[in-house]
């Protein structure tokens, strides 16, 4: 009851015309961002980040928040009408949607694919509203070894989880540890890794990198494919879509299996993408007739986009209550909190609850708005992408680079633009994941903190990461995840992460406009 009222309050806190306007922008703007190969929600939610410093927390967080749920569904659409993914998560969607849309049933796959996405939403706010506080008051009963212990399970869980090789995991989230470290040095004040370059005393800022990572780099690969945009032309008839709709409970049963392999795929690092691929191939495994499935099986629809958006949603009940982002974006969405000086964590619960409540009330009208305006403005965004991509390619690298000088008026911060998009290239050319990067850019230096103040508090010993029952556990789970591709191998027990890693490629050429035709 107690979360009841507080979700009440935060109803209240948003429901001005205000930010009912925030809403619709942050959807629309979200929407065009997951259409545009090249940027996506990391990335989109990175861009608009300089433009809220003058916003005030809760107006900022809602456009941001509206923004990542529009960007998902914005790439389940472009995967169904041109079988080009434009969200790394909305890969398996391409499996069924396009051959469903290609079949003349355009409407009915996109109908699918927003109500499964709006439920999977819906149900990932109803586990955070349920589970807040208790995470958060759990949260409480940390020091410095259990944060640690936690930002180790974090860590190990990418490795453990991740689609892409254990090794190129680690060398990923190394690369980030050690960009973490850069500038100066909180404890000591000594600098590092400055390499004698004052503009890197201050450090370097993550909006820069994921702009990047994620921005530049994914242009360059897509530059380089040759990319053309030839896709289904479709008309949303209203019939159709009732007529799906009432379709929809049939396949309850790969709703509510999707539903909770997201909401756990979402609390863990594994993230989005992982969960719709999972849930794609558990749906076609328990299927009575998985011949159908990659010809336009409705149940290849459902699935992963359920799992995409549980996971999306179900990501930011860690970053609030522990600190600990479950995906990019979310990383990227605790970077914003930082800078508008609020702590991710148990205490942000105590000293602004107006704040995570907002939040949290903004996620059940967010997803509400989303679904319908996609529907209505599918035609729209599809016309977007008919525009030859000599025009938007160039378009998205000036906006990205408006964005970059906003973060702190630096033209060096260009020249580390260009790294990060030199990095991130070569990451996709040769199969490294780019999130394990992000999330320990954004986690090292806490990471870093909590393990200092822990040695501070047992004069140096180790033993203190194993003193009582919680960091014990904790640490143990770490652990596991750590030597679990090991254990894996070893059992034969390889599952999804192998069937992950052999689709990708595949699906990745099926893009080209030659597979296409």
């Amino acid at each position: 009851m107690n979360n009841l009222s507080l979700l009440m309050d935060g109803f209240a806190t948003i429901l001005t015309w205000n930010h009912l306007m925030i809403m619709v922008i942050g959807v629309m703007l979200g929407m065009l961002v997951g259409v545009l190969p090249g940027l996506g929600a990391p990335n989109g939610v990175s861009l608009l980040l300089p433009l809220t410093f003058t916003m005030d927390p809760v107006s900022a967080i809602i456009l941001l928040s509206c923004m990542y749920w529009g960007a998902l569904f914005g790439g389940s659409t472009t995967s169904i009408l041109f079988n080009i993914p434009g969200e790394p998560s909305s890969v398996a969607t391409t499996f069924d949607g396009y051959p469903m849309a290609r079949n003349g049933e355009a409407t009915r796959a996109l109908t699918l694919a927003f109500m499964s996405a709006g439920l999977g939403a819906l149900a990932g706010v109803v586990m955070i509203t349920l589970l807040a506080n208790w995470v958060a008051q759990f949260g409480l009963k940390f020091s410095s070894p259990e944060y640690f212990a936690v930002y180790f399970l974090a860590f190990c869980s990418f490795i453990g989880m991740s689609s892409s090789a254990p090794s190129k995991t680690l060398v990923s989230m190394m690369l980030g540890l050690a960009f973490a470290t850069v500038g100066m040095d909180s404890v000591s004040g000594g600098l590092r890794l400055t390499f004698g370059i004052p503009d890197l005393v201050k450090g370097i800022s993550f909006l820069v990198a994921v702009m990047g990572l994620f921005g530049i780099a994914e242009l360059m690969v897509t530059t380089e494919e040759g990319l053309s945009f030839n896709g289904i032309k479709s008309r949303i008839r209203i019939m159709d879509i009732l007529r799906t709709v009432a379709e929809l409970p049939r396949y309850w049963v790969s709703l509510v299996r999707s539903i909770l392999i997201g909401i756990w795929m979402g609390i863990t690092p594994a993230g989005p993408t992982a969960a719709s691929f999972m849930s794609h191939g558990i749906a076609k495994r328990f299927s009575k007739h998985p011949e159908r499935f990659g010809k336009g099986e409705p149940n290849g629809i459902v699935s992963p986009e359920a799992a995409d958006h549980s996971a999306g949603t179900s990501a930011l009940l860690p970053m609030l209550a522990l600190g600990v982002p479950g995906s990019a974006t979310a990383a990227v969405m605790m970077g914003g909190l930082m800078i508008w000086g609020l702590t991710p964590g148990p205490m942000l619960f105590i000293t602004r609850p107006d704040f995570v409540w907002g939040l949290i009330a903004s996620m059940y009208l967010g997803n509400v708005v989303a679904v319908i305006l996609v529907l209505a403005t599918v035609p729209l965004y599809a016309s977007i992408l008919r525009v030859p991509f000599a025009i938007i390619g160039p378009v998205i690298v000036a906006v990205i680079f408006t964005g970059v000088y906003q973060v702190a008026n630096s033209t060096f911060d260009f020249w580390l633009l260009l790294f990060f998009a030199l990095l991130g290239y070569l990451f996709k050319k040769l199969d490294y994941p780019v999130a394990p990067l992000v999330l320990t850019m954004v986690l090292g230096h806490r990471a870093e903190e909590a393990f200092r103040q822990s040695m501070v508090m047992s004069d140096g010993s180790l033993t203190i990461f194993w003193s009582n029952s919680l960091v014990t556990t904790i640490m143990g789970l770490g652990a596991l995840m750590l030597v679990w591709p090991l254990i894996s191998k070893v059992t034969g027990l390889r599952g999804w992460r192998q069937r992950l890693h052999r689709q990708k490629p595949e699906n990745h050429k099926s893009s080209t406009p030659d597979s296409r035709a």
